[in-house]
């Protein structure tokens, strides 16, 4: 592993992206061009001191950064797929596959939009509906995403194997969300070709779920670009709202972010999101409390 190489890289890299690249503040008093070292080691959720050692480059301190742990320094200094795997290359380690799983580096254009919608809940995800970053808005309104690896980690995996994932949606929607669901993995597998990752879930999927196969079977193709959902907050109640994808070059990965209706209470909805987070209000007095909602949606 060339350590001094690889802390040299770090340092170059984190000089060039200014404090608002990333949704810090300037702030008066900043000796460096870019980002503090702090400031690096708090987005990539790494201790400051252990990311001091990794600049520093001493072969004496016998770091060894996991391939995760690298995952996030590419997403937090913004490196772009040459860059990545330019850092996996000096840490000695295997580059990931570029588009694919939990631990995907992260497209810079659109980490850099989730940066800018800091009003709005968003998360991006692989084409395998993998999400991998949210913002604390998306934490509020859809709960934390897993951060196990392998099927287990795609909403659409949990969608037809675990019944608690369709809680977020209303009985009466889900024969609409598992149709798109499934017509837009046909889309995805058709732009991976012969790809195993996707070929594995499918088999699984088939196999453990009567209506993923039938869906399956009907070979409807539809990429999600736009939908209206209604999704089911403790707090809250139901929330309507409208979902938004923007989709990379390639196809593989997504921005998706959510918008209330013009006109609807959604925009009432999402402000107090914003306000109470992932509080829980439940010991409120309950004429301060949205009335519980009678149906259930995402």
């Amino acid at each position: 592993m060339n350590l001094p190489e690889l802390g040299a890289f770090l340092r170059s890299r984190r000089d060039r992206i200014r404090p608002g690249d990333v949704g810090l503040p300037q702030g008066p008093r900043r000796r460096v061009p870019g980002l503090r070292r702090e400031e690096v080691a708090q987005l990539a959720g790494l201790s400051a001191d252990y990311y001091t050692e990794l600049e520093r480059g001493s072969q004496k301190t016998g770091v060894q950064p996991s391939a995760q742990t690298l995952a996030a320094l590419a997403r937090a200094l913004r490196l772009n797929s040459d860059e990545r795997d330019h850092l996996f290359h000096l840490a000695e380690r295997p580059i990931p596959p570029s588009a694919h799983g939990p631990a995907s580096h992260v497209q810079p254009a659109l980490l850099g939009l989730l940066d800018r919608l800091s009003n709005t809940p968003a998360r991006v995800l692989t084409d395998l509906h993998e999400t991998l970053v949210e913002n604390d808005l998306a934490v509020a309104l859809l709960g934390r995403s897993p951060t196990r690896r392998g099927p287990t980690a795609s909403f659409v995996y949990r969608w037809f194997t675990d019944p608690e994932t369709r809680e977020i949606f209303p009985p009466e929607d889900h024969p609409h969300h598992s149709r798109w669901f499934v017509a837009d993995l046909q889309a995805a597998a058709a732009r991976r070709g012969h790809d195993a990752e996707m070929a594995k879930m499918v088999a699984i999927l088939r196999r453990g779920s009567a209506e993923f196969a039938a869906l399956w079977d009907t070979h409807d193709v539809a990429v999600k670009r736009t939908d209206r959902k209604r999704i089911v907050h403790p707090t809250l109640g139901v929330i309507e709202l409208d979902c938004c994808n923007l989709l990379s070059e390639d196809g593989r990965q997504r921005l998706l972010w959510f918008t209330a209706p013009t006109g609807g209470r959604g925009a009432e909805q999402l402000e107090l999101l914003s306000v109470i987070g992932t509080q829980d209000l439940a010991s409120e007095p309950a004429d301060c409390r949205p009335k519980p909602a009678t149906d259930a949606s995402r």
